[in-house]
């Protein structure tokens, strides 16, 4: 697994997941759509802890600098 997101990436994906935890929380989302986003949001907390990302990987994207 070589590193293809960058900082800003990293940083998006965790304040989403953030505020879904968040929403949640509160009670805003209940039923599916909580499910559904809890697990999106336990997605973009792993990939932005291990700054990969497989979606990424088929499209030859990535956000990270080049050194």
């Amino acid at each position: 697994m070589k590193a293809n997101m960058g900082k800003a990436d990293r940083l998006i994906r965790i304040i989403i997941a953030l505020l879904i935890g968040y929403l949640y929380y509160t009670g805003v989302l209940s039923g599916t759509v909580a499910i559904i986003l809890g697990i999106l949001a336990i997605i973009f907390i792993a990939t932005s802890f291990i700054s990969f990302c497989p979606l990424y990987l088929p499209f030859g994207l990535s956000t990270r600098k080049k050194s």
